[in-house]
């Protein structure tokens, strides 16, 4: 991507730079290990700042083309891919889910106050529709709950190194639902089973799909379901500042380390993954997720080509609930605010930034992921920004919000 001088784009140059004083900051009192930020303002890169380490252990720098875990932010992605084979004509977005995974035929669901994940009686299978919006009635294992803990026991996480994406879509199916589809709101690997779906209909894995379709045409040749094997030392460690697991959040207890190793370069499951997750097992580089961002922000095209149409894109980055997610009686662990914040195809719209207490434009589009990084698109303001980080869990610091209120006090045209 080009770059440009902040001043030319209607940022101060000064109070941009108090982001790297704040990234050092993070760095200096052990939250994070490194980080990095990228801005782009009006298809130009306008600033970029890394701080600290991507392998403490190996006293290796957090650079530019470090190559970092994802997760969730994976979830856009997949939304992207659905949506260009629907602009196909191929499937309308309220077909049941087991149109396309038989499994998922004759469907039940917990009863209201369920305590075994026997309870249960009779429901609606899900949409497509409502697994892109986490409204399909399903979970995820760090979630509270009666199915939470079912998953959790089964270790229904979507590991690069568990198994197959079609064979976990069976084990989701053969559990019952949390509630009945479209009466709540729960994150859940809702886009995982997506991810199936665009197996299924495209006749490729995910991985070829993602590779051909959407990654070739932008440019993305860092970013996949496995660590590129030409990377070297850039694969980044991931740490928790967790005693346990740094995924099971219901049982979550803070430990005497703040950075205590998790996965690492050489012995990582990220390294030859066997699960494309669509839900959250991708890895790549800051660059290359700015040009998928960059690609929303720009209405479907790149220099590829064109993924998705303008009007595809702002059905993607509507609100698709009743109203905001806090609305819709959520009790799951989630990425984001849920009050002022709505949900489209994929990720979270502001609806209202002053409820969700963070600086934002109406119609802002954002997803983070559970190692701490976040990108959003501001169609306002012409503007992309992509952080990454490798700290699980992402509700461990606030630095999003913080994130958010240093770029939105620098623009000041």
């Amino acid at each position: 991507m080009e770059t440009a001088k902040p001043q030319d784009r209607g940022i101060d140059p000064g109070r941009l730079d108090r982001i790297a004083t704040w990234m050092d900051r993070y760095v200096k009192e052990r939250k994070y290990a490194g980080s990095s930020v990228l801005i782009a303002r009006g298809g130009k890169d306008v600033y970029f700042h890394a701080a600290g380490a991507r392998s403490v252990e190996d006293t290796l720098p957090f650079t530019r083309d470090t190559i970092a875990r994802i997760y969730s932010m994976t979830k856009p992605i997949t939304s992207v891919a659905l949506m260009m084979l629907a602009e196909k004509g191929l499937f309308h977005l309220d077909a049941p889910v087991s149109e396309f995974i038989p499994s998922f035929n004759d469907m039940q669901t917990l009863v209201p106050g369920a305590e075994r994940i026997d309870q249960t009686e009779p429901c609606a299978t899900p949409t497509l529709h409502q697994l892109l919006t986490h409204t399909s009635g399903m979970s995820y294992p760090f979630n509270p709950g009666v199915l939470a803990q079912a998953m959790d026991a089964q270790e229904m996480m979507f590991k690069p190194n568990q198994g197959t994406l079609a064979d976990m879509a069976a084990e989701v199916a053969a559990l019952p639902l949390a509630f009945h589809p479209g009466t709540r709101w729960e994150y859940s690997v809702g886009i995982d089973i997506i991810g199936r779906v665009v197996e299924v209909v495209s006749g490729r894995t995910l991985a070829e799909f993602f590779a051909d379709e959407i990654f070739a045409p932008l440019g993305m040749t860092e970013t996949g379901f496995s660590v590129p094997q030409a990377a070297g030392d850039r694969f980044a460690s991931l740490y928790t500042p967790l005693a346990g697991d740094a995924m099971a959040l219901n049982a979550a207890r803070e430990g005497s380390e703040t950075l205590r190793l998790v996965d690492r370069a050489g012995a990582s499951p990220f390294e030859a993954a066997s699960m494309y997750s669509g839900g959250g097992g991708l890895v790549g580089t800051i660059d290359d997720y700015l040009k998928f961002a960059e690609m929303l922000q720009k209405g479907g095209t790149c220099d590829g080509g064109r993924l998705l149409s303008p009007a595809t894109l702002e059905f993607m980055m509507r609100n698709h609930l009743p109203g905001d997610i806090a609305a819709m009686g959520p009790q799951s662990f989630a990425e984001q605010p849920m009050e002022g914040m709505g949900f489209g195809l994929g990720g979270a719209v502001v609806l209202d930034a002053g409820r969700a207490r963070c600086p934002g434009n109406l119609g802002d589009f954002s997803w983070g992921g559970m190692a701490s990084t976040f990108f959003w698109i501001d169609r306002v303001l012409n503007l992309s920004a992509v952080f990454f980080t490798q700290l699980s869990p992402s509700s461990s610091y606030p630095s999003r919000a913080e994130l958010k209120a240093l770029v939105h006090g620098a623009v000041i045209q």
